[in-house]
């Protein structure tokens, strides 16, 4: 498979208005006449079309990614996030050509500091300490399917994680 950055439409750049510092890294165009696009800060969804100017239609930081999937069979990436909102499916025109998917995984991973998953009962929790776009350092509870965090037996199992993967990450447990 060959990788190239995809050429970013200049009203699509515009439309986005990175914050100060802010770049984008890398971009694919979508089926429906859209753009996503990865910045160093976030993942942002771009219209475009005749209709009117670009307008931005999602824009979360990478650390709001759970976890992302990509079928290039299919040329969909899949986006799964950590506040349980529906997954956002990004249909690639040209999933063959598009260092995207590549560029948001190493996005997210680098959005990851340290991440321990425990069983808890009703499932599992992912507890991580996760980086924002300036450097700061938060903790992070993930709940699989079925579980509880506010169950007083989940509860302890995760806040205990989390005193021990902030601890880790040099934060006040």
């Amino acid at each position: 498979m060959w990788f190239r950055r995809s050429p970013l439409p200049d009203d699509v750049r515009q439309a986005l208005s990175p914050a100060r510092g802010e770049r984008p890294l890398a971009a694919a165009e979508l089926i429906g006449d859209a753009w996503a696009v990865a910045t160093t800060a976030e993942l942002a969804v771009v219209q475009a079309g005749a209709a009117g100017p670009p307008a931005v239609v999602l824009r979360r930081p990478w650390a709001d990614v759970d976890r992302a999937a990509f079928d290039p069979e299919r040329g969909v990436l899949t986006v799964e996030w950590v506040d349980a909102a529906p997954d956002t499916l990004l249909r690639l025109v040209d999933a063959d050509r598009a260092a995207f998917p590549q560029t948001l995984r190493e996005r997210v991973q680098w959005s990851v500091v340290i991440s321990e998953t425990v069983s808890v009962p009703g499932g599992e929790v992912r507890v991580a300490v996760r980086r924002t776009a300036d450097g700061t350092l938060f903790s992070q509870a993930v709940a699989g399917p079925g579980v509880d965090l506010a169950e007083p037996a989940v509860a302890r199992v995760v806040d205990a994680t989390e005193s021990t993967v902030r601890g880790a990450a040099g934060l006040p447990q």
